[in-house]
């Protein structure tokens, strides 16, 4: 995997605190609409990539490994 789809647990723990300007300790492992909204606006500016989800996407989405999972699969998707 290369620097640009090379997503991390840490980093989308990291995406979510900073949304509440919590800790990362305080984050758990599901993620709700307004997280998962803001995980996908972040993971498009950090990559600098359009991420075009499926509704079967966004369902996989429902935890921080399952949103590893996804974004890895989108950005490497997206034609370079």
């Amino acid at each position: 995997m290369n620097d640009k789809t090379a997503v991390e647990r840490a980093d989308v723990v990291a995406m979510i605190a900073s949304l509440g300007d919590r800790t990362v300790a305080e984050i758990g492992d599901q993620i709700d609409s307004m997280q998962l909204a803001w995980v996908v606006n972040q993971a498009e500016q950090r990559y600098g990539v359009e991420i075009d989800l499926t509704d079967g996407q966004y369902a996989r989405m429902g935890t921080v490994d399952g949103a590893v999972e996804v974004l890895r699969e989108a950005i490497a998707a997206v034609p370079r």
